[in-house]
């Protein structure tokens, strides 16, 4: 046996540590010179701010662009939905506005007019006017009466009068003005 294999554990990590710090204190007996480039030197500390400041008021301009890019796609896309918002109101007033001066057109004596009349000659004289002015008034006719006046009227002038009255108690016409 040999003299290392008999050594204690304790004893066998001291030299082993002194031998390590003995190499260590020889300068340059493991280690290799490497030459830097000329003129090469470690970058210095302002250099690399410098860059880094100058490259970040770049990526933070090209952000901002992007960004309003970005803003005014959404406000064009903003924008056509408003018109399109107008224009369905506009629509929706026009045929509210027709609606209303449907129904002025049947209270404006009209219907005290007709009511006085024979069904079969009221009938004679609502096939002559509009249509929407003729349903206007059957409508505010006591329903006996108006019965009686459409079937004196022919056959597809009742008809046209009876979908322009159906129409208009529709409550799903309002959604698409005709």
């Amino acid at each position: 046996m040999t003299a290392t294999h008999t050594l204690s554990p304790r004893l066998r990590q001291l030299l082993i540590g002194a031998a390590a710090t003995f190499v260590l204190t020889i300068p340059g007996a493991f280690a290799q010179e490497v030459a830097a480039p000329a003129g090469a030197g470690a970058p210095q500390g302002g250099e690399i701010q410098q860059f880094c400041t100058n490259i970040a008021d770049a990526a933070r301009d090209q952000r901002y662009l992007l960004q309003k890019q970005q803003i005014e796609q959404l406000q064009a896309g903003v924008d056509e939905r408003i018109a399109l918002l107008e224009k369905k109101r506009a629509e929706y007033e026009d045929w509210r506005k027709r609606r209303d001066e449907f129904l002025k057109q049947a209270e404006l004596n009209l219907v005290d007019i007709y009511k006085t009349m024979k069904p079969d000659a009221a009938a004679a004289k609502l096939t002559l006017v509009r249509s929407e002015i003729a349903a206007a008034v059957i409508m505010k006719l006591p329903p006996r009466q108006s019965s009686l006046i459409l079937s004196e009227m022919g056959d597809e002038k009742a008809a046209v009068l009876t979908n322009i009255i159906s129409s208009a108690a529709d409550p799903n016409t309002s959604k698409e003005p005709s």
